[in-house]
């Protein structure tokens, strides 16, 4: 036994630069690094389906980083320009018209191949009220189901609970005057660790799907009251 105890205190002692209260453990602050192992379950989909696919459009253009919009730089990510860079406190013109063709033609082209085909879209409240037609054609194209991707296409590592709780609750209202209904789903994209308790917060919708750590649904138990679905989003 003492032989036993002096070896725990002398690895501690050892590692003491770089030793963490969470060193070992498989879950920790929300996390889990085993999941369901060599033996997920069964989850036993309708007629007998192997694979359950969940095939998603995102609609975000006019509502990324734009001076326009009252932002204070210019967007940055996924465009066809590789490493593109914020410019701050100016416009980037090349990043604009690159997101014009996503609401302009990029969405129709997309609409006329997958409109008989079952899919949700990931839709940005400010992109929404920015192009009504488009919303008319996701109303009427019945295998659509449009969620909530948040009120705007941003970052939202380093902004205030208050505004991102606004922002939930205006991209609903949104939803509800564009397309008549509010969304049920929501994938904020660039979400931060108070997202998910802000979603559940606000009542409305049944599943989220800001995380990639599974192939298969799941429910979260850790926030709210009840369980909350969890679909997991690939990149």
């Amino acid at each position: 036994k003492n032989q036993r105890r002096n070896t725990t205190t002398t690895m501690s002692e050892e590692w003491k630069l770089s030793s963490h209260e969470n060193d070992g453990k498989s879950q920790y602050g929300g996390r889990d690094l085993v999941g369901y192992g060599p033996s997920p379950p069964d989850p036993k989909w309708p007629n007998g389906a192997k694979v359950a696919l969940s095939l998603v459009l995102n609609y975000e253009e006019g509502g990324e980083n734009c001076l326009l919009h009252g932002d204070d730089e210019s967007e940055k990510l996924l465009s066809e320009m590789v490493g593109a860079a914020a410019i701050p406190n100016d416009r980037h013109v090349n990043m604009e018209s690159l997101y014009d063709y996503g609401a302009r033609a990029g969405f129709w082209r997309l609409h006329r191949m997958l409109k008989d085909i079952p899919i949700t879209v990931y839709a940005v409240g400010m992109a929404l009220e920015r192009n009504p037609e488009a919303c008319k054609a996701m109303v009427e194209t019945k295998t659509w189901e449009v969620a909530s991707h948040g009120y705007r296409w941003w970052d939202y590592q380093n902004i205030s609970q208050d505004v991102e709780r606004e922002h939930i609750k205006r991209t609903v209202a949104i939803h509800e005057k564009m397309l008549g209904k509010r969304p049920l789903g929501m994938y904020q994209g660039k979400p931060n660790e108070n997202t998910l308790k802000l979603v559940v917060e606000e009542g409305g919708f049944l599943y989220g799907c800001d995380d990639y750590s599974d192939d298969l649904p799941y429910w979260n138990c850790n926030v709210g009251e009840k369980p909350f679905l969890i679909i997991p989003y690939t990149l």
